[in-house]
């Protein structure tokens, strides 16, 4: 054990001003086996602090400074400390929506006494006394008789039913990310069942995230999680790609040891079905052959470039646009219901063809796999994945007619925040909106007259009982919806308030 325990002085109420440390003291980039954690939250305990520490080595100690929202936490090792640094800059940790950052801390060690620093050796020892600290251990929280005898672990378990969409790495992995730490992923079909073992820092996190998730669908009606404890307590990666990731070792090669697959073979991975097998999970949606070998060539369209989406793959190509009404603006809008839109290119010389950037290549799969064969202007438009990077900007004096915009620095990015609510409310597109920020003074025909007025049919309309800010509108049909949406989301109502529209996965 490395914990030492010097004198450590403390002269302030909130102990953090005049603290003397003993040892060298060190610059802030400079790898230290003490690492400083800021922005915590105000109600955070020792027990999660050192949580984040776990799943790198043995925390050896710990200083929380509650009065300032920080803490150091020292490991066993530099070199377990430089992992938990590189980790955590790449995966932003998220504890009750409070992105939280770490550096190395000035600090070669921490000396502390344990007077004031009381319960933070007590939530260490809890955790050593419980398991011999490493790599994939659990977190356990100050209280160790809160772990009830469960032998729970910080693997789950995750088939996905209902398999419609293909369902990538990526996508789990921001799904699993909004309950904890994600450490280490590893997909695979068995029994014709597209499956994952998703494993966290600690049981208690990978418990509420099974709580939480577990009979939920990830898109519409369809691609249901079913969730469990895995017997294994920690999974061995050997390499990163669109099968496998190990987050705490960025340096694993991608190369796998598995012949390559034609296209035909991984539609039907992505489908989870057995080649040439009866694909379970469409079957029993009740789909015939025919729709089958349709949902494959759509599979090997949408999905492919999905099993593919993790390198980087965030520019779509939109085809089949109407030349006459669409615009970068109405394409950023629309897109941006599925993720941050970047920049938006419409092609100078066909006009009907679009790039669109989006933030990452999660929110590609997304907005391709919601907005595929949608109806926009009298046009189902098609979206596949580019073989670009970026869209490029014109160049400095050459103007294209505003065909190209750059949205990066927009106010209306739904997913700036991280743990944004808007995350658990992304539908595909439906004929039924979901009005929000609604002043007190607009009233249902306000709102019936503003949707009306391009045109487009009102069939229904509710004010959420609890919340009249809330409605919501079904329009005739689900393109009516989708230009609607486009139309009037972020339209001013006045008295400051911007109406925020998105798709409802309720009908009234």
């Amino acid at each position: 054990s490395c914990i030492s325990n010097g004198p450590y002085i403390m002269n302030s109420a909130n102990g953090n001003d005049s603290k003397k440390f003993k040892g060298e003291v060190r610059s802030p980039g400079v790898p230290s086996r003490v690492v400083h954690v800021r922005k915590l939250p105000n109600d955070i305990n020792e027990a999660e602090v050192i949580g984040l520490g776990l799943p790198f080595g043995k925390v050896t100690n710990l200083l929380m400074l509650k009065g300032k929202n920080q803490a150091f936490l020292e490991l066993n090792s530099e070199e377990c400390a430089q992992t938990m640094v590189s980790y955590y800059s790449s995966v932003t940790p998220v504890i009750r929506n409070h992105p939280i950052y770490m550096q190395y801390s000035t600090h070669k060690e921490l000396k502390t006494d344990n007077s004031p620093n009381q319960r933070a050796q007590a939530a260490l020892q809890a955790v050593n006394a419980l398991h011999g600290g490493g790599m994939g251990t659990m977190a356990i929280s100050a209280d160790a008789s809160s772990m009830g005898g469960g032998a729970q672990s910080p693997v789950l378990r995750v088939i996905v039913e209902n398999l419609f969409y293909p369902v990538t790495l990526d996508v789990l992995h921001q799904i699993f990310s909004k309950f904890g730490t994600v450490l280490k992923i590893i997909t695979f079909t068995k029994n014709n069942q597209f499956q994952a073992l998703i494993q966290y820092a600690d049981a208690m996190t990978a418990q509420h995230a099974k709580l939480s998730l577990d009979g939920q669908n990830i898109y519409n009606a369809c691609c249901t999680l079913r969730i469990s404890f895995s017997k294994l307590t920690s999974l061995n990666v050997k390499y990163n790609n669109d099968k496998s990731r190990d987050y705490t070792r960025p340096d694993l090669p991608t190369a796998d040891s598995q012949p390559s697959l034609d296209p035909q073979t991984m539609a039907a991975a992505a489908f989870g079905l057995s080649v040439p097998g009866i694909p379970s999970a469409l079957a029993s949606l009740g789909v015939s052959h025919t729709g089958m070998a349709a949902a494959a060539a759509a599979a090997s369209r949408l999905g492919l470039s999905g099993l593919t989406a993790t390198g980087g793959h965030n520019v779509l190509l939109v085809s089949n646009l109407n030349p006459e009404s669409v615009t970068p603006h109405c394409l950023f809008i629309l897109f941006g219901v599925y993720g941050d839109v970047m920049r938006v290119k419409i092609l100078f010389n066909k006009k009907e063809n679009a790039l669109i950037q989006m933030s990452d290549g999660t929110q590609a799969q997304l907005a391709m796999s919601h907005l595929n064969g949608q109806r926009l202007h009298g046009r189902a438009m098609r979206v596949t994945l580019s073989k670009h990077t970026t869209v490029q900007l014109p160049r400095e004096g050459h103007e294209d007619q505003g065909l190209t915009k750059d949205f990066s620095n927009s106010p209306l990015h739904r997913f700036k925040k991280p743990g944004s609510k808007n995350y658990s409310n992304i539908f595909p597109p439906s004929a039924t909106l979901h009005l929000s920020n609604i002043p007190p003074s607009v009233v249902e025909d306000d709102l019936r007259r503003l949707f009306g007025s391009s045109g487009a049919t009102v069939k229904a309309f509710k004010f959420f009982q609890k919340d009249r800010k809330m409605a919501l509108i079904q329009m005739g049909s689900v393109e009516e919806a989708i230009e609607s949406l486009i139309e009037f989301h972020n339209h001013d109502l006045g008295e400051n308030h911007h109406l925020r529209v998105s798709f409802s996965k309720s009908t009234i």
